[in-house]
């Protein structure tokens, strides 16, 4: 194959891989404590559409005057509204309070990372696991010799007279 032909294909690799990524916005969407029902029903369905769209989505609630004794106010506001989204969104960053303002971060369902599901070992498997280990390998110790294997500590000497201490550690 010529180098010519080479640089084109590698080209058009790169224009496809383009052509699928998305990169993901941050969009923000401010509400007020003291908010009416249809004014938190258009701006949840924003924020439902940001999420649908896989668009990170930050909601703020600003409070003003008086309105911060009332900061739970917000908490119950913006608990809802992750009740509201949970189907296509989850909290990334739970609510918290920036100086007059209450920030929760919610990013798409479908992005996020789900560990993977371990499937259980088939019965016959199960059986066959243990058959490799030595018979005593699985005894239980009782007494000191338990205790000092679990501690840490060392075993007794063997010979009379010795100490089961370290030897000093010269420091010059």
């Amino acid at each position: 194959m010529d180098f010519g032909k080479y640089k084109y294909e590698q080209n058009k690799k790169l224009q496809k891989a383009r052509k699928k990524q998305h990169v993901t916005h941050l969009k923000e969407v401010k509400l007020r404590p003291k908010i009416e029902e249809h004014d938190y029903t258009f701006k949840v369905n924003h924020g439902r559409r940001f999420l649908e769209l896989h668009d990170k989505v930050k909601f703020t609630v600003t409070f003003r005057g008086r309105e911060m004794a009332h900061t739970d106010a917000g908490f119950r506001l913006l608990e809802r509204v992750v009740k509201d989204l949970e189907e296509v969104g989850q909290v990334e960053n739970a609510a918290r309070l920036e100086g007059r303002n209450l920030v929760l971060l919610m990013v798409p369902r479908s992005t996020v990372q789900k560990p993977p599901e371990r499937k259980p070992a088939p019965a016959g498997r199960a059986a066959s696991a243990g058959a490799g280990k030595p018979v005593g390998a699985a005894k239980v110790k009782s007494g000191s010799a338990a205790k000092a294997q679990s501690t840490g500590a060392a075993k007794a000497p063997s010979t009379p007279g010795a100490t089961a201490t370290k030897p000093p550690v010269s420091r010059s």
